[in-house]
């Protein structure tokens, strides 16, 4: 049995940022329910020696449209690296998404 190169990555990245947008979605909520700026948590790190969460969510973005567009052949969008909201990164996300949807898998095959 034979797998191609766009179902070995493609749907894994789709997953990714997609489970990335909906822990993102649910930290807003908590941090409403908390009476906090959920904001805050972008600049936020789980340990000492780790990047923030906007850097986190950045580099999953860079990673997967770049894979997307050395396989391809193409061009990743580029993406300046200036989040400072939940709603940036969720919209960065979002156009990563799009980006890897755009791509035919007859591009990466």
């Amino acid at each position: 049995m034979s797998i191609s190169m766009y179902k070995a990555s493609t749907p894994v990245f789709l997953r990714m940022l997609g489970n990335l947008d909906a822990l993102l979605e649910k930290a807003e909520a908590n941090a409403k329910e908390r009476g906090f700026d959920a904001n805050l948590l972008v600049a936020s790190r789980l340990a000492p020696d780790m990047r923030p969460l906007s850097s986190q969510i950045q580099f999953a973005s860079d990673t997967s449209k770049g894979a997307v567009a050395r396989l391809s052949g193409g061009a990743a969008p580029a993406m300046a690296d200036t989040e400072t909201t939940i709603v940036e990164l969720r919209t960065r996300i979002a156009k990563t998404i799009d980006y890897i949807k755009s791509v035919p898998a007859s591009a990466i095959d």
